[in-house]
């Protein structure tokens, strides 16, 4: 899902299954001052371009859908003359094996959210630095755990392979193990083969 404002793009990556979407990927971005006097149509397109640069390594090779409340995007593939700056854009979009499809904005829910973010205020007031900060706790910022996603009901998380999992709740925990370990493509191995299976 894609979607433009004013002043910001955004973009969602999921996949379908079972008719629900599951979001995989959050991404926005905020237009620099060129690109915010660009036209409607030019900002729905940056968007998109925006997406399927940001998603690149995941959408190579496979099918994919994109869903946009700007319906004139779907006709500009197929228009011959356009500005250089929309032919550079579809050459680039043209390595994937894309479709458009139409998405009121009332439906486009979260996209829409993403490129309609707030802008920060800036303010005149300065804050003097505060020298009684240890190292320990300043670093002890560097330990937060961005690498958790919530997605109401499940938590997710990205592992150092760049992969995300779903954490499985300690209701489920014992399941899977057995399913592991016990089922018939188990194999009953050791414990360290049956950690392997479950990560």
């Amino acid at each position: 899902m894609c979607d433009a404002s004013d002043n910001a793009v955004g973009a969602v990556l999921g996949k379908r299954k079972e008719k629900l979407l599951h979001v995989i990927y959050y991404a926005s971005h905020v237009l620099n001052p060129a690109q915010m006097n660009y036209a409607t149509t030019e900002k729905e397109f940056l968007a998109m371009v925006y997406a399927f640069d940001k998603f690149r390594s995941y959408l190579l090779g496979s099918k994919v859908i994109v869903y946009t409340d700007h319906a004139a995007l779907k006709y500009l593939f197929a228009k011959q003359e356009s500005k250089s700056r929309l032919l550079r854009w579809i050459l680039l979009l043209q390595e994937f094996d894309l479709k458009i499809r139409d998405k009121k904005g009332s439906e486009n829910t979260v996209a829409d959210h993403l490129s309609w973010m707030t802008p920060i205020q800036e303010t005149e007031e300065s804050h003097p630095i505060r020298d009684e900060f240890t190292d320990e706790r300043i670093l002890a910022v560097t330990h937060i755990p961005w690498f958790y996603v919530w997605d109401d009901p499940f938590l997710y998380k990205k592992g150092v392979d760049g992969l995300v999992r779903r954490c499985v709740p300690e209701e489920e925990q014992r399941d899977v193990l057995k399913a592991c370990h016990n089922s018939d493509y188990g194999g009953h191995f050791s414990g360290d083969r049956t950690a392997a299976k479950v990560l």
